[in-house]
């Protein structure tokens, strides 16, 4: 299964989705904030199959991590996950390092699904660029 790492700055849907993603077999690694997910990206010298991360967080924001980390690590497949209008449209201009947006609130099932979309979308993109 894939090595995701997940940052969300609301404790409890962070651990919401962490069990959803361990449910299927994923290793979840945690970051509260996108300072926090850049440092652990770093950490793990960036060895995530994805980055699954809010946009509207403290400290560095979703959209600023996902720059940050495509531009250190292009092969990095991320998902975003937002509960703001507003905030979805901030990712205009990004669509080349983004899968997709995921709004919130989300079920179990579709974050499951989006992810398990994400990673497979995400591979094939890859395949296509080799």
């Amino acid at each position: 299964m894939a090595k995701i790492l997940l940052t969300e700055d609301d404790d409890a849907v962070r651990t919401f989705v962490s069990r959803a993603l361990e449910l299927d077999g994923h290793q979840v690694v945690e970051a509260e904030d996108g300072e926090d997910g850049y440092d652990r990206l770093n950490e793990h010298e960036g060895e995530f199959d994805l980055l699954l991360t809010d946009i509207k967080m403290p400290f560095m924001d979703g959209i600023a991590l996902s720059r940050t980390a495509a531009a250190s690590f292009p092969e990095l497949k991320i998902l975003m996950m937002t509960g703001f209008a507003d905030q979805r449209e901030r990712t205009d201009g990004i669509e080349n390092i983004v899968i997709d947006v995921v709004s919130k609130p989300f079920t179990l099932e579709q974050i499951r699904s989006a992810v398990s979309k994400a990673l497979i979308e995400g591979e094939a993109a890859l395949d296509k660029a080799s």
